[in-house]
């Protein structure tokens, strides 16, 4: 199978190779930092005029999972809109093709840093969410247990035959998991930097995103 397997306080989570997670005893689908109008924002913002296409294939790639996993709820983990603006200015294509997947489940928006308040989508929105035995965060907090998070795009880099591979990844120890950015354009923090070293124990494993997940020792500095 496409998929890495594992345990977080007792809850049998799948990392699926898109970044997702699934948690199939709650029927559960959860994403975390879609970034959904970056290319916008930035342009909005005087920036580089990129090519818009990340929302439309991000959303592509959300309907493939959702279509594989038929979830009952869909939990996005906050940073859903690269801005409050950049979610009024999707296309009416783009905002039926969110309510189209929203249709016939429980989806509830986490608040982010980039979208800190409600949006003019359904759905519930909150800080955050438990769900027993785990609590579902934008940001990981420091001394917590049974937390699924994202906010920091983690990704890790190994060495494949004399050339050095970077993959977006999931960081997993005994007490959290931090999920990658599922949006199409989001950069990344490398899991060796001091934020992320602080958060993680010392046993903690990167999945990296692959076909199917790659788990190795997380790299550290």
């Amino acid at each position: 199978m496409n998929t890495y397997t594992f345990t977080l306080a007792g809850a049998k989570l799948v990392a699926l190779p898109s970044g997702a997670l699934w948690w199939p005893d709650e029927a559960l689908l959860c994403v975390s930092d879609l970034h959904l109008g970056k290319s916008e924002r930035i342009a909005r913002n005087g920036g580089a005029l990129l090519p818009p296409y990340e929302t439309r294939d991000t959303l592509f790639r959300l309907d493939a999972d959702i279509r594989e996993t038929t979830p009952r709820t869909v939990v996005c983990l906050g940073d859903s809109f690269d801005d409050l603006d950049a979610a009024n200015a999707l296309t009416e294509e783009q905002t039926l093709w969110i309510t189209r997947l929203m249709a016939g489940r429980r989806w509830i928006w986490i608040e982010g840093n980039h979208d800190p308040g409600p949006i003019d989508f359904g759905g519930m929105h909150l800080a955050e969410l438990h769900t027993p035995p785990l609590y579902f965060r934008h940001i990981a907090r420091f001394g917590t247990s049974a937390e699924v998070s994202g906010h920091f795009h983690p990704k890790a880099s190994v060495s494949r035959r004399g050339h050095r591979l970077t993959r977006p990844c999931f960081l997993l120890d005994s007490d959290r998991v931090i999920l990658p950015a599922y949006g199409t354009y989001t950069g990344g923090l490398h899991s060796d930097h001091e934020a992320l070293n602080k958060l993680m124990r010392a046993e903690a494993l990167a999945i990296l995103l692959a076909k199917p997940p790659h788990p190795i020792p997380m790299p550290r500095s």
